[in-house]
């Protein structure tokens, strides 16, 4: 039994614009001109055409909610009575250019659908081939920011014909493959479809005398140099986009992209995570027993921190100072500079030196290292 809303995916209750949205894109899903040689394709093409001519008539549905589609066999709907569909693929396609706004609208519609260029005889305006290359730059750089002029190769217009690849505006001539159209209309049974003139590639226009500076190219090459301006806080590996430096368009479209990617070198002191500065400050036994005050360096200036080491300060202790990290490269603030503590053991240990820490371990008691009764508590069950 035919049912023309599930065809097209519909309640029974759906509005006419809806029953006109599914036909549509459906239609276009299932179009000959989508699926060359698909016979499967082809025959459900017809099948949403007929339920949508039947659905968007308000007195064909009305019949078909009341009697059904064998009401409709002969009147009309489906040419060929009893065949429950349409008997040509022409049929169909006036249904779909119906559906479309008619024959007057439906180059745009195609145009949009099927990617075909309707446009006369303006070449397609494209956009120039974009490049890249790479700057690194010092850590310290990378914090601050810096300006970096970098050269270039790239593609330019000419200067002498103005792009046109022509010795002169008289030059230029009609196509005489397209007609100055620059496009050739060609004919697929019910409706006609247009197609880029592959002689003048959608110009209407041949160069009969060829400039003698690009040699009909309409574009040079030049080497040139450009300042790039790279932001405070940017990280290794990060792109900068240097809109228009790239190569120049075609048909008067916009010239392509520089894209720039940044290398930054390692730190000899510093690192980085994020937006954060981290620094790992070595200490001695002693420095870390009996605390200290520690002078450290800022990445950027001279001037610099005094940090005060708290008595007791364990192995992989962090200390934060709010705000002495790196700049956000978007603007959002800075980040913080972290202190990782780390206890060195000594080495190469004199008599004395010996001497001296046996004696403090005979005076060593369960007070001292904390760390350590609480892991001796904990594994008292496996003895």
């Amino acid at each position: 039994m035919t049912d023309y809303y599930s065809t097209l995916g519909v309640s029974k209750n759906a509005t006419a614009d809806e029953i006109k949205k599914a036909y549509r894109k459906l239609a276009v899903k299932y179009h000959p001109d989508k699926n060359p040689g698909d016979k499967k394709a082809e025959s459900q093409f017809k099948k949403v055409s007929e339920a949508y001519e039947v659905l968007s008539d308000d007195q064909k549905r009305q019949m078909y909610d009341q009697f059904g589609a064998d009401a409709l066999k002969g009147g009309g709907v489906g040419g060929a009575a009893g065949n429950g569909g349409f008997s040509s693929m022409e049929e169909a396609l006036r249904t779909f250019m119906g559906a479309f706004g008619g024959a007057g609208g439906s180059e745009s519609i195609f145009d949009s659908f099927f990617g075909q260029s309707y446009g006369g005889s303006q070449e397609l305006a494209r956009q120039g081939v974009s490049k890249k290359t790479q700057i690194t730059i010092t850590f310290e750089e990378a914090a601050r920011g810096v300006e970096k002029e970098i050269a270039i190769t790239k593609y330019v217009q000419c200067e002498k014909c103005h792009g046109s690849g022509a010795r002169s505006p008289k030059d230029l001539k009609n196509c005489t493959t397209c007609h100055g159209s620059g496009y050739l209309q060609q004919t697929r049974g019910f409706f006609s479809m247009s197609t880029t003139c592959p002689h003048c590639h959608g110009s209407g226009k041949v160069i009969a005398v060829p400039c003698n500076e690009c040699h009909a190219v309409g574009k040079i090459k030049k080497k040139e140099k450009i300042k790039v301006p790279i932001p405070a806080g940017i990280e290794d590996e990060m792109r900068l986009k240097m809109s228009g430096h790239g190569d120049a368009g075609e048909g008067g479209g916009p010239s392509g992209d520089l894209y720039v990617y940044i290398r930054v070198t390692p730190h000899d002191v510093f690192k980085r995570d994020g937006d954060d500065l981290i620094l790992t400050l070595p200490l001695t036994i002693t420095e870390a027993s009996l605390g200290c005050k520690k002078e450290i360096p800022r990445l950027l200036s001279k001037a610099p921190i005094r940090l005060t080491i708290p008595k007791g300060t364990q192995n992989g202790k962090i200390f934060r100072l709010k705000n002495e990290g790196l700049p956000n490269v978007h603007g959002h603030g800075k980040g913080d500079l972290l202190f990782h503590i780390q206890v060195e053991i000594p080495v190469n240990l004199s008599k004395e030196q010996e001497s001296l820490l046996n004696a403090f371990q005979k005076t060593e008691n369960s007070s001292n290292s904390p760390q350590k009764k609480s892991f001796l508590d904990k594994i008292k069950v496996f003895f």
